[in-house]
């Protein structure tokens, strides 16, 4: 039998049966999904080193949003463990890359030689400019 002509999955299966209606009854924690979400968002801003100190605070509200999910996802008829999981992953890696890149930018501004060495590249660069 090929692909095309084996019948759809769930095709004959009543609209009123206990397995239709079982899985309409569960739904996935909102906390899950906003974890997912703010742990994405989170990652990327830390990524751009621009919006560094955005994506350390959504990593945080991910990470609780990840906890919160996990604790919802115990109740009976909600889902959303995975997605909590993967929420609070992506939360925590971005925190981590937040608090690194805070201490490499803390760390080098402090470093006067490596100030100064930056100085003089941007002045030849702005020299060889003009």
């Amino acid at each position: 039998m090929t692909a095309a002509s084996q019948p759809a999955r769930g095709a004959g299966v009543p609209a009123d049966s206990r397995a239709h209606r079982a899985s309409t009854g569960v739904k996935t924690s909102a906390a899950a999904t906003f974890a997912l979400v703010f742990g994405v968002a989170g990652l990327f801003s830390v990524l751009t080193a621009i919006l560094a100190w955005v994506g350390l605070v959504l990593g945080i509200i991910g990470i609780v949003l990840g906890i919160v999910g996990l604790k919802m996802a115990r109740r009976p008829g909600v889902t959303g463990r995975g997605v909590s999981i993967g929420g609070l992953v992506l939360s925590i890696l971005a925190v981590l890359i937040g608090l690194g890149l805070a201490a490499g930018i803390t760390t080098f501004v402090n470093n006067k030689g490596a100030v100064d060495r930056l100085q003089n590249q941007v002045d030849d660069l702005r020299d060889k400019l003009d």
